[in-house]
């Protein structure tokens, strides 16, 4: 993956809990100082990789680490309020970039069903999520945030639902969903800079149907790469304005 850059740079690593004694519990054979070792590992080997989880409740487009994604269960069998602490504090701690996250419910035929009891309140269990939910959000809207001011790679996956006439929706290498306008122009902010200004008569048309510069003509289309300057986010996605149709390594081609 290091080695080879059209592999996107994201990794899921499923957590499921922070805490070592709830680990215990649902026999997942690691602890949370073993599973922060290798998110470390991880972000050694592949500095601009981005990381996913899924957990149980009761410049140029390089980021500063690996996107990971993870898997996050609330309310496990004898959660208590300082293992559901430390869930939360192992998600500060990584910085996820996506999570699938859900109030634990018994399963039949299960080493819990069998050996352990379901005895988390189920309002307990919804209040905990709510807050491993908050806590996402949080820790995500910092890491997308620090990408303003970036450019990125985008895959070009289809047009934007709610403007499907004038942006498109893609990925970058980690994963993140960026919003861009659909053609090409050149940006630039107002004198108080708080407002951008897009349009096409901004462009610099060089009169062969692409534009000079950073800029140029045309339109985005699926299953381009194109390079996007980050002027924007929110917890869930960026928003940016498209520079050009590029390769796979950012370098501009029109």
């Amino acid at each position: 993956m290091a080695a080879r850059g059209n592999v996107c740079k994201s990794l899921h690593l499923p957590a499921q809990s922070g805490s070592s004694s709830v680990l215990e519990r649902m026999r997942r054979g690691y602890t949370r100082e073993a599973y922060l070792a290798l998110v470390e590992r991880a972000r050694e080997i592949l500095p601009d990789v981005a990381i996913s989880s899924d957990f149980i409740t009761g410049g140029w487009g390089i980021l500063p680490d690996v996107a990971i994604s993870s898997d996050f269960i609330t309310g496990f069998c004898g959660e208590s309020e300082e293992e559901h602490q430390e869930t939360l504090s192992l998600m500060r701690a990584v910085g996820y970039d996506m999570a699938y996250m859900f109030a634990y419910s018994l399963r039949p035929r299960t080493h819990a069903h069998r050996r352990l009891t379901d005895d988390v309140l189920e309002e307990v269990k919804q209040r905990r999520l709510r807050e491993l939910v908050e806590t996402f959000r949080e820790t995500t809207a910092a890491r997308y945030s620090g990408q303003v001011g970036s450019k990125q790679v985008v895959l070009v996956e289809g047009p934007n639902k709610r403007a499907p006439l004038s942006e498109m929706i893609g990925k970058t290498d980690l994963g993140h969903r960026v919003t861009f306008p659909s053609s090409f122009h050149h940006h630039s902010s107002d004198s108080d800079g708080k407002h951008e200004c897009f349009s096409p008569e901004m462009a610099d048309w060089d009169g062969r149907g692409a534009g000079r510069g950073s800029g140029g003509g045309g339109n985005a289309n699926v299953g381009d790469y194109v390079l996007v300057e980050i002027i924007g986010s929110t917890h869930a996605s960026l928003r940016g304005v498209l520079l050009g149709k590029c390769d796979i390594s950012g370098r501009l081609v029109w």
